[in-house]
């Protein structure tokens, strides 16, 4: 049984030491014969530098590498061409000095693995040098790959001076690559965030972005068929509805892809774990969510322009953009009247809903310990059928969380507060939840399923929702249970109320259509 290419980045080391590879060949073919400066925008670990280290290979004329891939039959083998590889994918840079001296150190090493000697001092000069350089010494045009180079932006972003220090210089870097046409081969540029050509890619007005493209949606990532043929042997046992439900479901508009660095772990262990939402807690976007004071439920149905999903730069962060580039958000559907996309944004699977929505527990709560105490007693009173107790765990809840982060958050007469509330919980542990949950009467505000038991929950804020009538006069006025009825199932109808002055849960109220 061949190894998992767990960590394994190298194109030339997996196909060496016989791991495992599911063929991107094809579209190295594709990008390499039909243009000639790309940019790729995929969220971390999802196989962009596994993908450049491929072309690299490719361009190298490493044929031996190619066996029984596509490529092997379908590229000139007999030219090859000098590569710059640029990647800024480790370490962490904090300042504009540490920038400086990195790119010096990359392209240090280019001139060591070439033989060549540059002589310019300035860096941007140093590169331009570096281009002509490997071009007259080789009487071949030469392959520009970047990896992560946004990298040393988003490591600063919560500091906007310094990650815009650092965008400014590395455009300066980039803007070589314009400049360097005649000399240049091929360019591809990966990374997590979509920076306008403007703010980071000055008169490269020819870099072609494939990043929302359905003829490259699977360009990263592994489709369910590379899953059932690549590791066959690896699948004994394993309930494949159950994997694609929790890892499947990144979509660029074309076919759905799980990230690798899950399936990779889960082919491993074979439990079933939020892998890749471990390797980095969003802290700074559930920030600026708790800043903006986002509806959380909200991430369950957003719509956004292709304007919106291409708009990140440092002086101007939307959430949705943010949570689409950083891979929490993916596209559900797109329509276009005339000349507009309107996209329809959610969570790309399981994993990912159920661990955002538990990590914004503890940022809108501020208590971390009453947060996990009060998520499992929900479940319990629930699969209990214990609505009354809800009320009293919630009530606790609330009452548990300092006066202090109220006042430093003033989040307590924010309408969507409490809901957004309730809604992680569910969530958070992996329930079926509805937001907005849409009747031929209305709009239900939460819908919780588990197994054979509906909890239809309304809320309503006192002073801010001027609704008539309490919130479980709404559920039966506007008859929210009858979609929900068939035999056997048992339904709960459950409105709260909040006081903001209190902090607290000032009326809740319940009753059952056990059928």
């Amino acid at each position: 049984m061949k190894k998992l290419p767990i960590g394994i980045q190298t194109f030339e080391n997996l196909i060496q030491e016989g791991y495992y590879y599911v063929d991107k060949t094809g579209f190295v073919h594709e990008v390499t014969s039909q243009g000639k400066y790309y940019f790729l925008s995929r969220p971390r670990r999802f196989g962009k530098s596994l993908f450049l280290s491929t072309i690299k290979a490719a361009y190298q004329g490493k044929k031996d590498l190619f066996q029984g891939l596509y490529l092997e039959e379908n590229w000139d083998w007999n030219q090859t061409n000098p590569v710059i590889h640029i990647s800024f994918g480790s370490g962490h840079l904090q300042k504009l000095e540490d920038l400086e001296i990195r790119f010096g150190t990359i392209l240090e090493n280019q001139e060591m693995e070439y033989g060549i000697t540059l002589k310019r001092p300035d860096l941007r000069e140093r590169f331009a040098e570096l281009i002509y350089s490997l071009y007259s010494r080789f009487s071949q045009k030469v392959v520009i790959l970047v990896d992560e180079y946004d990298k040393p932006i988003l490591d600063n972003i919560e500091d906007r001076d310094t990650a815009a220090a650092l965008r400014d210089e590395l455009k300066n870097y980039y803007s070589v690559i314009k400049d360097s046409d005649p000399y240049i081969q091929f360019v591809f540029i990966t990374g997590v965030s979509k920076f306008s050509k403007v703010s980071l890619f000055s008169g490269l007005n020819n870099l072609q972005d494939i990043t929302i493209d359905r003829r490259y949606s699977a360009i990263c990532g592994y489709t369910q068929k590379d899953l059932e043929t690549v590791f066959a042997e690896r699948l004994a046992g394993v309930d494949l509805e159950q994997v694609r439900y929790w890892y499947n479901g990144y979509s660029w508009l074309g076919e759905e892809v799980y990230n690798p660095f899950d399936i990779l772990l889960y082919l491993d262990s074979k439990e079933l774990r939020p892998y890749w939402f471990e390797t980095g807690t969003p802290s700074f976007l559930i920030k600026l969510m708790q800043e903006r004071k986002y509806f959380v439920p909200d991430l369950e149905q957003v719509q956004a322009s292709e304007k919106l999903l291409g708009s990140f730069d440092v002086d101007h962060l939307e959430v949705e953009t943010l949570m689409f580039q950083a891979g929490y958000l993916t596209i559900r559907k797109v329509s276009q009247t005339a000349g507009t996309r309107r996209f329809f944004l959610s969570y790309p699977n399981q994993e990912v809903k159920q661990s955002l929505t538990d990590s914004l527990l503890p940022y809108l709560t501020g208590n971390l310990s009453a947060s996990e105490k009060t998520k499992f007693a929900a479940l319990d009173a629930l699969e209990a059928e214990n609505p009354e107790a809800l009320k009293d765990i919630f009530h606790a809840f609330f009452a548990s969380i300092p006066h202090d982060w109220y006042r430093k958050n003033q989040l307590a007469g924010y309408e969507g507060y409490y809901a957004s509330i309730f809604y992680c919980y569910f969530a958070a542990l992996g329930l079926e939840v509805i937001p907005e949950d849409a009747t031929s009467m209305g709009r239900i505000d939460l819908t919780v399923k588990l197994e054979d038991k509906v909890f239809i929950c309304e809320f309503k804020v006192q002073g801010l929702d001027k609704t008539p009538g309490s919130a479980l006069e709404q559920i039966r006025s506007r008859r929210y249970a009858d979609q929900y009825h068939a035999p056997g199932r048992k339904i709960y109808l459950i409105g709260v109320e909040f006081d903001p002055r209190e902090r607290n849960i000032a009326g809740f109220d319940w009753e059952s259509r056990n059928l």
